[in-house]
């Protein structure tokens, strides 16, 4: 009876517990699976930071050139009138001191006739270049965006 007991709490004993090596293998994929985890999570909110950032740069780009489009061919022309570097933020209608991002811009308006040749209606063109820079973390990034007014654009049909 004595031997039956024993066999039996040696039999219990030894399915009752893990050993040493199956608890570090376990460990190490719980290890793994959680690193790989936390770095598809980082991945992924970076990707969205950066693509609200495009997202935002080209919000800015935009906006300064349907601005250029309102205004009369004389200020567009005239020197000076425009200017030419600008500052943007992330968030213009966050509180003082929490704006995150900046965004610095610049913007040409050069005459066409380098670009197209050999056109009667040069003269009465220019080329919008507007160009956003801005970092992310220690990533400098930029983008750009051209686009063409005319003369006889928009602004003849404001009231």
């Amino acid at each position: 009876m004595k031997i039956k007991v024993s066999i039996m709490s040696r039999l219990r004993r030894r399915l009752a517990a893990f050993s040493l090596m199956e608890v570090t293998v376990g460990m190490g994929i719980m290890g793994t699976t959680m690193a790989a985890l936390f770095s598809g999570f980082t991945t992924g909110f970076f990707t969205i930071r950066m693509a609200r950032e495009n997202l935002r740069a080209t919000q800015i780009m935009l906006e300064k050139v349907e601005t250029i489009r309102l205004y009369s061919w004389q200020q567009v022309t005239n020197n000076g009138f425009i200017p030419t570097n600008f500052i943007a933020k992330y968030d213009p209608d966050a509180q003082t001191g929490t704006n995150g991002l900046i965004y610095y811009g610049e913007l040409y308006i050069t005459p066409t006739a380098g670009v197209i040749t050999n056109a009667s209606y040069t003269n009465n063109m220019r080329m919008v270049t507007v160009k956003v820079r801005w970092k992310t973390g220690n990533l400098d990034r930029s983008r750009e965006f051209k686009s063409y007014i005319s003369r006889y654009g928009l602004q003849d049909y404001i009231y």
